[in-house]
């Protein structure tokens, strides 16, 4: 299985830390976000990564030299930014001939099982997404979407009223079919321009109790490194 983490961001909201560090090489309790989205791929089976960079790619690329065994990792580097679906769109190629294949943002920090993904999407030959999805406290600073029956049926990014609070985690299972969904004309986004196509195409898969964290903000950074080591994770 490949999966797409995508890294390109600025991550000015980290800012002054992300003047001099790229954000997915921000650590958490001693190891880098891109280290420990690369356990989380090893753990759920995936065999090849593609990481798209754009900021400070190079010491992304020294970063990885380091790497060893699975999964394999692929970087493409992104002169102007493609936008998260953008990027999808782009490795085409890497896909293959794949059916299914996984796509994460790489700014989050997370122990879910990514296999949940896949299996749900098994589980309902009709979709051609499943979507992770959490309770969230602030459902207007979120892309909101409503599920019946685990279809989700309406999906809106950051809405001034939201129709629910179950929001989207970043963290996906495509079928290869969705790439032809992707607007041509780059930058386009996950959220904002492919996830409203997919609407009643769509299962919500909730986190349950798994940590999830955005890491945007030097607040939301102090926090993980308080709270992350109590999950008894390495």
């Amino acid at each position: 299985m490949k999966a797409f983490l995508l890294a390109a961001g600025l991550g000015t909201r980290l800012r002054p830390l992300t003047d001099t560090v790229p954000k997915c090489l921000v650590p958490v309790a001693g190891r880098s976000l891109l280290d420990r989205w690369l356990d989380n791929f090893g753990a759920a089976g995936v065999d090849e990564v593609l990481v798209n960079l754009h900021h400070m790619p190079e010491q992304v690329v020294s970063h990885l030299a380091a790497h060893r065994g699975a999964p394999l990792v692929t970087t493409t580097y992104e002169p102007t930014l493609l936008g998260s679906a953008g990027t999808l769109a782009a490795g085409r190629e890497f896909v293959g001939s794949d059916e299914v294949f996984l796509a994460v943002n790489g700014d989050d920090l997370t122990d879910f099982d990514l296999r949940h993904l896949v299996v749900a999407l098994a589980a309902a030959p009709a979709a051609e997404a499943a979507i992770a999805v959490f309770h969230a406290p602030r459902p207007e600073a979120c892309g909101i979407l409503e599920v019946d029956g685990g279809v989700v049926v309406s999906f809106e990014e950051k809405p001034a009223v939201p129709r629910s609070d179950l929001a989207n985690a970043g963290m996906y299972a495509f079928r290869r079919s969705v790439l032809d969904l992707v607007p041509e004309n780059p930058p386009s986004d996950i959220g904002t321009d492919l996830l409203p196509r997919l609407v009643r195409r769509s299962v919500a898969v909730p986190v349950m109790n798994a940590f999830l964290m955005d890491i945007g903000t030097p607040e939301a950074l102090a926090r993980a490194e308080v709270e992350w080591p109590l999950r008894g994770v390495a």
